[in-house]
């Protein structure tokens, strides 16, 4: 069954006046959704700490961020878009006891909300808005006249205005402009954390460095390596982005293209299938976020360590050394 999926006309953004909306975090998401809301004529606070760069960079930006009481109470629509390990404490601490039945909280990933960290009031509903992009694309896509994508759903016990206030926000900041996915918070939650976990950074990771280091231990070149299984990723993924799987296949050369259907299979085998169904299962059952709630209450020594290992691989060295070769790649460092 084909997703249903709402446009501008199917929102009403006259539902968000004499509304005050706070937005609680001004990083990657906070910036884009506080910047976008305000240009389509709605009411928005700002929360953030004050001495941080995105303090700094709200008020560059034209607000006047609040403590997150203050915030919480001014608004009747909350968006919450702090780190997802931070996000319970806070709610605990900071947001609960200045709810009030009739006010709406909205979140751009349903973890917390899926997994019961927050103890929602009754009377106030959450919603999931969440756009299929970072803030700097969403922010950017705006200006430009366009959205990205969004996925919107309903919690538990929502008010029956919610799903129109939740379309209602989306077109706010832009998201109607592109199209608007009606979906749980379950299936976001869910869906979100195993494309994580399996494909865009696990999986990619381990992919990257396994190979990397069968070409070196082989005998070859790092920088050969890195160039083979690394830099040049991002021409097949811009591909994929393109046109899907098909597209990316017409565009590389047939030998290629006979070595992807050959020689994938031997390396996505039956038995990584496997542990892909046991990694969904632990994210369905909640093992997962129990884990890494945990991990954050003990002050995540586990990924700081891991965080830190990872950073000093040679794939990261010799990476580190050939970018700067490239000066159009404009290269990070952390």
């Amino acid at each position: 069954m084909s997703a249903k999926i709402y446009y501008d006309q199917d929102a009403d953004l006259s539902l968000l006046k004499n509304k005050t909306i706070s937005i609680l975090g001004y990083g990657s998401q906070g910036h884009a959704h506080a910047q976008n809301l305000r240009d389509s004529g709605c009411t928005v606070e700002v929360a953030e700490l004050p001495g941080t760069a995105n303090y700094e960079l709200a008020v560059k930006d034209g607000f006047k961020p609040l403590r997150t009481e203050e915030a919480v109470q001014k608004g009747d629509i909350i968006t919450i878009l702090l780190p997802d390990e931070l996000q319970a404490d806070v709610f605990r601490t900071q947001i609960r006891d200045h709810l009030k039945p009739g006010k709406f909280i909205v979140c751009s990933h349903g973890f917390n909300v899926h997994f019961g960290q927050f103890e929602v009031p009754k009377g106030v509903s959450t919603i999931l808005v969440a756009p299929k992009g970072p803030g700097h694309l969403l922010r950017s896509e705006f200006v430009k006249g366009g959205g990205v994508p969004c996925l919107i759903a309903l919690g538990e016990g929502a008010a029956d205005n919610a799903f129109a206030i939740g379309l209602a926000y989306a077109k706010g900041i832009g998201g109607t402009r592109a199209g608007v996915i009606q979906t749980t918070f379950a299936e976001e939650t869910e869906t979100d954390l195993f494309g994580e976990q399996v494909v865009l950074c696990g999986g990619l990771s381990e992919l990257i460095k396994a190979s990397f280091e069968t070409l070196v231990e082989a005998g070859y070149q790092p920088e050969m390596a890195y160039f083979e299984c690394c830099h040049e990723l991002k021409l097949i993924v811009d591909l994929i982005y393109q046109g899907g799987l098909n597209y990316m296949r017409y565009s590389i050369s047939n030998t290629a293209e006979y070595g992807d259907y050959t020689r994938g299979p031997r390396i996505i085998t039956q038995e990584t299938r496997a542990e892909m169904k046991r990694i969904l299962e632990e994210i369905r059952s909640g093992q997962f976020a129990k884990e890494w709630i945990l991990e954050n209450k003990a002050n995540a020594p586990a990924f700081k360590a891991m965080r830190r290992r990872e950073r000093s691989h040679l794939l990261e060295e010799v990476g580190r050394r050939l970018r700067k070769l490239m000066p159009w790649i404009n290269a990070k460092e952390v």
